[in-house]
């Protein structure tokens, strides 16, 4: 399991950045684990960046999961149905156990 840590957004600005960490880890044949803690906003490009790191994880038999999601993000997921698509913890800690 490999952790990328998130910065305050995701959205068209950084999303190829965050995309690429995450399909570098996933690429080494490890579990992904994006750290949202500091996250408080995602674009719809950002969606589309966690929904294409899920596919491929799935893909690969491999787990892609959300850690620290806002309420404010979770609100946005929430709105637009990409709750159900995802595994969200509170902690790190959480996901290990």
């Amino acid at each position: 399991m490999e952790i990328y840590k998130l910065s305050d957004e995701l959205d068209s600005f950084n999303y190829q950045e965050v995309q690429d960490g995450i399909i570098a880890i996933l690429e080494k044949g490890n579990d992904a684990v994006l750290d949202m803690t500091e996250c408080n906003y995602v674009s719809s490009t950002g969606l589309r960046v966690l929904l294409y790191c899920k596919k491929m994880a799935a893909s690969k038999g491999l787990r892609f999961c959300l850690v620290g999601v806002s309420d404010e993000v979770k609100d946005i997921m929430s709105v637009t149905g990409f709750n159900s698509f995802f595994e969200t913890f509170n902690t790190l800690e959480e996901v290990k156990g």
